[in-house]
């Protein structure tokens, strides 16, 4: 089922069914996982999850997340009951998780409105830089970066506002992902949404796993590009749009 796909459950797996009736409801993070396998749907870090969550559901997630979270901070021997600077620390984190910066999961795609190219626009367009703020999901750790998006309409492509992009955008990378992944999701979403001629896209972006923690290089990023389409076929094309995006401020 594609990032799209609605469900609509009418039982539950026969497992969960025995777990309820033998010892109660179970926690909101099992049924959730529990109607993704029964879907056969897989739940990486990267992956959205929403049609799979009932109204509610969020909040009664972010609770749970609190609860572990204050664990996890009992556990590297923080007093969060005396310090007043973490008392709030569990809570903030449960919130910041689930509604900020993987939001992208439990989310559904923000609406998009796309318009007919009545004009025929047949021109390269360029959308961006784009501000890209995302959590790798090996460290969880930020990342920050700029994208860039080439678009080539043909008569038959879907015209959508410049702020979709970006709200696409942030959905896509609102979760802790690859940017080498993180890239192409979005290339497949837009070619969907717009069905270009040709479409480029460019993500550059810091890695704080490297700036923070490990080698702490404090000057590497990483540069990721998808060429589809036209922009794949037509060398002068993909010169162009690339031309373009070095004479702006990156």
């Amino acid at each position: 089922m594609g990032q799209e796909g609605v469900i609509h459950m009418s039982t539950r797996p026969t497992a969960l069914l025995r777990r309820i009736e033998e010892h109660g409801e179970p926690p909101v993070s099992e049924r959730i996982r529990a109607r993704l396998q029964h879907a056969n749907q897989r739940y990486f870090a990267n992956d959205n999850i929403a049609a799979f969550i009932l109204e509610g559901e969020v909040d009664e997630l972010r609770g749970e997340v609190e609860a572990k979270m204050a664990e996890v901070l009992k556990s590297l021997v923080i007093d969060t009951e005396s310090d007043h600077n973490t008392q709030g620390t569990a809570r903030r984190v449960a919130r910041m998780f689930l509604t900020e910066v993987f939001k992208g999961r439990y989310q559904p795609m923000p609406t998009v409105t796309e318009f007919p190219n009545i004009e025929r626009l047949n021109e390269l367009m360029i959308i961006g830089p784009i501000t890209a703020r995302s959590a790798c999901s090996h460290h969880l750790c930020p990342i920050l970066g700029k994208v860039w998006i080439g678009i080539m309409p043909n008569e038959h492509s879907n015209l959508i506002g410049l702020s979709k992009y970006a709200r696409i955008c942030d959905w896509v990378m609102s979760r802790p992902q690859i940017q080498e992944e993180a890239v192409m999701q979005l290339a497949n979403i837009l070619q969907h949404k717009v069905k270009p001629d040709g479409l480029a896209i460019v993500i550059e972006a810091d890695h704080f796993c490297m700036h923070w923690r490990g080698v702490k290089d404090a000057d590497s990023r990483m540069t990721n590009s998808v060429m589809r389409g036209s922009f794949l076929k037509d060398p002068d094309l993909r010169r162009e749009f690339l031309s373009l995006l070095n004479k702006k401020d990156r």
